[in-house]
Parts: structure tokens; C-alpha cells; sequence
């Protein structure tokens, strides 16, 4: 009875591989996103502010950022709680592929968080006299949090390494 349990629980894992698959459709529907916003500024680039032109760049930034964060989680996940990607040696192999464990995937998840942050929190700067101060306040203090809690997670890591 125990090892049908402990066979079937292990089996389970494989539970997750629609979902890291999902992912791969919220990544096309960002790639969607990304040139549909290419094509709105386009036909009106030579009229726009220089700062609202920088207020999309960072927008498409996010959206870049958010990709590679979906990218380096439905791999890494898949690998450490599914199954091996077999990947040709001789194909596009990325560098990091079969290098992050659990715990450098949440350090890595926590400072890409912290970049996108960063770019919200710039846009919010960006257009500080059309936002309320303390909303501004809160943006900040979110964004703080945010830090605190990757450095947090990185010093904890760092700890129990060793």
C-alpha cells in the first residue's frame, strides 16, 4: 500500500506540465501585447512628448521583463519538479537550462519582481503630477517591500548554504 502511495504521489508532478504549458500561452498573449503597442505608437511617434514616448519604452520593457521571468519559470519549474527537458546539445541550448534548483529560481522570480517594480515605480515618477501623493507613497512602499523581501530571501539562502 505505502509504495502504491508513494507512487502515485510521485506521479503527480506531472499534474504541473499543463500548467508550465499554459504559461507558453500567456507568453504568446504577452508577444501579442508587446506589438500591439508597437503599433499604436508608431503612427503617432513624431507628435509625441519625449517623456511619453519613454513611458511606453518602459511599458515594453515590463512587458520584456515579465516574458523572460515566464520563460525562466516554466523551464526551470518544469525541470525541477517534472522532468528533464531533452534538448539537443548540438540546438539552442540556453546557459542556465538545468542549473537552477528550487532555490535559485525563487531568488531569481524575487529580484525579477524587484525589476519590475522598479519600472512601475518610474512610470509613477514619470507622471507624479497626475497622481495622488499618497498613492505615490503607497507605490513606494509596495516597492520597498518587494526589496526588503528579495534581499531577504537571498540573505536566508545565502545562510542556509552554507
Amino acid at each position: 500500500m505505502e509504495k502504491l502511495i508513494e507512487k502515485l504521489m510521485y506521479s503527480s508532478r506531472w499534474i504541473m506540465a499543463p500548467i508550465y504549458l499554459g504559461l507558453s500561452l500567456v507568453l504568446l498573449a504577452l508577444g501579442i501585447k508587446f506589438f500591439q503597442e508597437i503599433l499604436h505608437v508608431f503612427p503617432h511617434i513624431l507628435e509625441m512628448k519625449e517623456s511619453d514616448l519613454v513611458l511606453v519604452t518602459l511599458s515594453l520593457i515590463d512587458i520584456a521583463l515579465v516574458g523572460g521571468l515566464i520563460v525562466m519559470v516554466m523551464f526551470s519549474g518544469y525541470e525541477n519538479f517534472v522532468s528533464r527537458l531533452d534538448v539537443d546539445d548540438d540546438a539552442d541550448k540556453l546557459g542556465w537550462l538545468g542549473k537552477l534548483d528550487a532555490g535559485s529560481l525563487k531568488n531569481k522570480v524575487a529580484a525579477s519582481i524587484v525589476a519590475i517594480s522598479s519600472i512601475h515605480l518610474l512610470k509613477v515618477f514619470m507622471n507624479a503630477q497626475q497622481i495622488n501623493n499618497d498613492k505615490i507613497m503607497w507605490y513606494l512602499l509596495l516597492h520597498i517591500t518587494f526589496v526588503i523581501s528579495a534581499f531577504a530571501m537571498g540573505y536566508l539562502d545565502k545562510i542556509t548554504r552554507k
